[in-house]
């Protein structure tokens, strides 16, 4: 039994060849079969609230959920784009929240789990953004908003960040080196997981005079990718409809 891990899919209707692998995947013996799944944020390009009554929402919690209910526990952390998910949307999606720098014992190893956005550090203006919208105040301020109001925000958000993106320097939005170790060391672990930064690796370094590893997930938009843990075995790869069975 191996343990899976996926991040970044920025699932999106406008995109329904990914919801179909992400739900094909989700259904497969290698997902069916495996020790826990971990979704590591970022699982759909904008999360309005676990109230939308939008088709994607209901596809994603009956993929969850099918998993869950073969026995396969489903653990999911939000990233950037769906921090509004709340737990009820995950106890429909028989999701299990977990909080950002939590550390899970993987196939033996003490491993830190993060979406891994607090760890751009030089990006200083997204780091104050972030602090704004994550408070209690700001969420609870635009889930009282309409439905159809949180989607026309949800969409300016959208459009704002790759505005923005397109105009920042790419090595400000990776992670910063000083900020992955103080996290490790601070949590007592020689290996950490995260997504958000759409630049898949293996990274091993040295941390504190020992062996340390750094794994970046990939994002899903021209195609999946899964990390995969089995015993002391480590596999980054891409996905595409093709790697999976055809349904019957």
């Amino acid at each position: 039994m191996s343990t899976l891990f996926i991040a970044d899919l920025h699932l999106d209707e406008a995109r329904p060849d990914i919801t179909a692998l992400f739900e094909r995947f989700l259904a497969s013996d290698e997902a069916r079969t495996a020790r826990a799944f971990y979704i590591l944020g970022d699982l759909v390009e904008a999360w309005i609230g676990d109230d939308d009554d939008a088709e994607l929402p209901t596809r994603i919690a009956a993929a969850t959920r099918g998993l869950h209910d073969a026995g396969v526990p489903v653990y999911f952390m939000v990233g950037n784009r769906d921090f509004l998910l709340g737990p009820a949307f995950a106890a429909r999606a028989g999701m299990t929240l977990l909080d950002d720098g939590t550390v899970h014992d993987i196939e033996g190893k003490p491993t830190l789990l993060m979406h891994g956005d607090v760890l751009c550090t030089d990006d200083i203006e997204y780091q104050a953004v972030r602090a704004q919208v994550r408070t209690e105040a700001w969420k609870a301020q635009i889930l009282a908003m309409p439905l159809e109001a949180r989607r026309a925000f949800a969409a300016k958000a959208r459009s704002d960040s790759k505005s923005r993106t397109g105009r920042t320097d790419e090595t400000i939005m990776d992670v910063n080196q000083g900020a992955v170790e103080n996290a490790m060391r601070q949590a007592g672990v020689q290996r950490l997981v995260h997504g958000h930064t759409h630049r898949p690796a293996i990274h091993d370094f040295a941390l504190d005079g020992a062996n340390a590893q750094r794994i970046v997930l990939g994002d899903w938009f021209d195609h999946g990718s899964v990390l995969r843990i089995d015993g002391p075995s480590v596999e980054l790869r891409g996905l595409t409809l093709g790697d999976l069975p055809k349904e019957e």
